[in-house]
């Protein structure tokens, strides 16, 4: 998939020709537009999804499709539908290229009437109740989360919002897809800025990106790098990080004959957080196995969900009082020859009419404390906020 140079005019015209109902992913190697929809994939088996997938792209190509690709969302919980579709009219471009002195969209700020799901006292209760468990060895790690629902007197404005997080988290992955029910004549918009990739395939190289422990930044620099610092040192932190990464080593061993592992996370940074970061790359047996296969191995990972992931995914949906929907799963593409880029569906929210919903976790562990937890999911919170002109409620 090669580009030619582009203007910087020309790398913003995708998400400018962004509207609500299309599929949009801006990422640090690529801008991806997806227009209209040929065929939905409908299914709520995960184990079907290639197969369904495999049939649709031929579908696609005796209809005249000459490249198709599959492009949406699929959901945390595995019992629910995903939302995926082959286009009919995509466009690749460079990666975005912002300059100082841009101009900006405006995103008005309207008022909103905010009703935190569940309360904060009820979230430090749930993650009190993680706690509990990991005490008793019925867990290692349990991610809680919690949610923000806002209503507004207007609609809410998802392109300008679209394309403040492009602008502000140049260095993640930039989305928005509808994940409405196909049958629906309504849009509900599902967009975000990850700093997470859960996996990408080009041919027979694959790279994931795990995130486990994080730091709210702070806007005075000495604390700002104080707090980077103490991430590098966190045995808690450092210990939740490896989990992730001995889980996304061990998904992706069988398909891979060589695999290349850093000893030691990094730290990477975006607007509001630090993360631990490692570069997980691989080299495929067999190149033709589809990103998606290689994904949903991966999905959800230790990161989003917690160990043993089928107790803590129990655990999850009795300690959360909401659905969590698309938040936590993945959001991506794949073309015919398998090759594709899944990210983890986090720092997000879920738009509709005049609502929004934003959503935020923390990763619960031994020695994990619900205020701290509480605050990392505040600042979590923040990615979202700011794209929409609210720099604080």
């Amino acid at each position: 998939m090669k580009h030619s140079l582009l203007s910087s005019e020309e790398k913003l015209q995708l998400i400018q020709d962004y509207q609500p109902g299309a599929f949009f992913l801006a990422s640090p190697k690529r801008t991806i537009l997806a227009e209209g929809i040929f065929q939905h994939i409908e299914t709520n088996q995960l184990n079907e999804l290639s197969t369904r997938v495999a049939h649709v792209f031929d579908t696609a190509k005796q209809a005249g499709i000459q490249a198709p690709i599959i492009a949406g969302a699929v959901p945390f919980d595995p019992a629910q539908p995903v939302r995926l579709n082959v286009p009919i009219h995509v466009q690749f471009s460079d990666p975005l290229e912002f300059h100082q002195g841009d101009e900006e969209s405006e995103v008005t700020s309207p008022s909103y009437e905010v009703t935190p799901v569940p309360s904060p006292e009820v979230y430090m209760n749930g993650v009190n109740e993680g706690l509990a468990k990991i005490e008793k060895g019925e867990l290692s790690k349990i991610v809680i989360s919690r949610s923000l629902h806002l209503k507004s007197n207007q609609d809410i404005h998802t392109k300008a919002i679209l394309e403040r997080l492009a602008r502000h988290n140049t260095t993640g992955y930039t989305f928005a897809a509808n994940v409405a029910d196909p049958k629906s004549p309504q849009k509900r918009t599902l967009l975000g800025a990850s700093p997470e990739l859960l996996l990408s395939k080009t041919g027979s190289s694959v790279i994931s990106n795990p995130l486990a422990g994080s730091r709210p930044r702070s806007s005075d620099p000495v604390e700002d790098q104080r707090r980077h610092d103490e991430l590098l040192t966190s045995a808690k932190d450092l210990h939740e990080h490896a989990v992730v990464v001995d889980a996304v080593t061990k998904a992706l061993a069988p398909y891979c004959r060589k695999l290349d592992v850093p000893a030691s996370p990094s730290v990477i940074q975006t607007e509001t957080m630090w993360h631990l970061s490692t570069v997980v790359k691989g080299e495929l047996a067999d190149s033709s196995v589809s990103s998606i296969d290689l994904a949903l191995s991966l999905h959800p990972t230790p990161a989003v969900c917690g160990t043993p992931t089928a107790d803590a995914r129990e655990a999850i949906q009795a300690i959360e009082p909401f659905d969590r929907g698309f938040f936590t799963g993945m959001i991506g593409w794949a073309d015919a020859n398998g090759d594709g880029d899944w990210i983890v569906t986090i720092r997000c929210a879920e738009a509709e009419g005049q609502s929004l919903r934003l959503f935020a976790g923390a990763g619960v562990v031994k020695g994990s404390k619900a205020e701290e937890e509480l605050a990392e999911t505040s600042a979590k919170f923040n990615t979202m906020l700011r794209a929409m002109g609210i720099h604080q409620l």
